[in-house]
């Protein structure tokens, strides 16, 4: 099975091909930006693509992270990725941006808990923990970066995702152990397309993973209407 792997969900635009009978990397482009993911995904896609064998003719499954990041960014990879499913006929999948932080740590063992984390601004983060064969433990929430710490117990805790400092703090100064293991902006865009393959279409639908409102607010005469999520 050859994969197409999109994320825009965070600051970068990650992209690449992967045939998953060797977990091969046949292409890959990742540029990190805090803009722009809109006017940049489809040429990368395009070039990304075309640089390996057969094309776009070749996919079989396309896997786009849904969230939780950037609520303009989630759409447009989503976009780009149902667009391109429905035009080759393939399965789209959705995969979490935590769940993908966290799965390089998964893959090697050992590790009794692993927290991942993204940055929600404002002394808050999303957050999910892993035990050590991947089962979900604590379950994707927006919580403050203390609540967050505290949910994960006594500890030993590996930290991933681009808010692992943010915890790491927090952990600290409760006398936890913790150690950060990336604070990578975006997850690597390999473990994407490996968690895209696993995922089952009809459990991973391609649809935004928002755990709380964006920021965004709409002006409507006397009332403020905040965007729905």
């Amino acid at each position: 099975m050859r994969i197409l792997a999109i994320d825009t969900a965070l600051p970068a635009v990650s992209v690449c091909v992967m045939d998953m009978t060797n977990l091969q990397i046949l292409a890959s482009v990742t540029r990190e930006m805090e803009r722009g993911h809109a006017e940049a995904l489809m040429p990368i896609i395009q070039s990304v693509v075309e640089s390996t064998e057969g094309g776009f003719a070749a996919l079989d499954r396309v896997a786009v992270t849904v969230g939780p990041g950037s609520f303009t960014g989630i759409r447009v990879g989503i976009a780009a990725a149902r667009a391109i499913g429905l035009a080759r006929k393939i399965p789209v999948v959705g995969v979490s941006t935590l769940a993908a932080f966290a799965a390089p740590v998964i893959s090697e063992g050992g590790a009794d808990v692993v927290a991942s984390a993204v940055d929600a601004r404002h002394g808050s983060v999303y957050v999910q923990a892993f035990s050590r064969d991947g089962r979900s433990v604590i379950g994707p929430r927006a919580m403050t970066i203390r609540e967050a710490i505290r949910s994960l117990g006594a500890g030993p805790v590996k930290l991933v995702g681009n808010a692992a400092p943010l915890m790491a703090i927090e952990a600290w100064s409760t006398g936890m152990s913790a150690e950060i293991i990336n604070d990578d902006p975006a997850p690597e865009i390999g473990f994407v397309a490996r968690l895209g393959y696993l995922a089952a279409p009809e459990f991973a639908p391609a649809k935004p993973l928002y755990i709380k409102a964006p920021d965004a607010k709409i002006l409507t005469g006397r009332r403020t209407l905040r965007a729905a999520g």
